[in-house]
């Protein structure tokens, strides 16, 4: 039965997606509504996911929370894998895993009603072409203070996204956050999302005030006054969504 799934899934994924050379992300944003909620999807999170994550051979896992409190709790997971398959082939693995089974078993035998979340969102990316693995900041501040920000572009359709993407890779938008030096994490280009087309990226700063000082800093610089301003990179945002997090104490990233 679970190669038939596969199979399935394979037939419905783009074939670009498997022929990719860089990472392939997955983002799971965990919908809480209590403090109990939140507290044993940590508990989960930390001592039985994460761990069974390193053992399949995902080292760097990020979990981060929003800095500002709203309607509801979210926790975000980063998992960056080596390629699609090894994202397709984790679950397996995990099912596998007689520790994880035990050491998650609170979460994972749950009864209906005493969920731990509400609901669990998922979005997958290839890794862009011009930053093709992740990279773990360079803070060195308390991580409490630290400003890890997830950034959303949607464009009109899937050819204005494509093009705000090449307008990272070939008009070197990636080597602009390079040399101002925003502690990238990722770039990704979303390939199953609830906000399609779009591409999400990940920066980092030491505290709120460095992450508004290098903003300032790329809105001066000659260079993106100069790409910005090129006739063929003209509106391709339709919408710009920003997310300021932090990373949990258990984070690896």
């Amino acid at each position: 039965m679970k190669r038939f799934f596969t199979v399935i899934l394979l037939a419905l994924v783009p074939a670009l997606v498997f022929a990719a050379k860089g990472d392939f992300y997955q983002i799971k944003i965990y919908h809480l509504k209590s403090a109990d909620q939140e507290e044993r999807v940590d508990q989960f999170l930390e001592q039985a996911y994460l761990p069974a994550l390193h053992r399949a051979g995902v080292s760097d896992v990020g979990v981060f929370k929003p800095i500002a409190s709203g309607p509801e709790r979210l926790i975000y997971v980063l998992i960056p894998f080596r390629s699609a398959k090894d994202f397709l082939g984790i679950d397996a693995k995990l099912g596998k895993d007689r520790r994880y089974q035990q050491d998650g078993k609170a979460y994972l035998d749950a009864p209906y009603n005493d969920k731990p979340y509400e609901r669990i969102e998922s979005i997958l990316l290839n890794a862009f072409k011009s930053s093709p693995r992740y990279a773990l900041p360079k803070l060195s501040g308390p991580k409490k203070d630290r400003v890890y920000e997830l950034r959303s572009y949607e464009g009109h359709t899937e050819k204005i996204s494509a093009n705000k993407i090449s307008m990272f890779n070939e008009g070197d938008e990636i080597g602009l956050f390079k040399r101002l030096n925003f502690n990238a994490v990722f770039y990704g280009e979303v390939i199953s999302g609830s906000a399609m087309p779009n591409l999400m990226y990940m920066t980092t700063f030491e505290n709120r005030a460095d992450r508004d000082k290098h903003w300032d800093a790329f809105g001066k610089d000659a260079y993106w006054k100069k790409l910005s301003a090129m006739p063929e990179y003209q509106n391709n945002v339709s919408k710009n969504s920003q997310f300021l997090l932090y990373p949990t104490d258990y984070s690896d990233i």
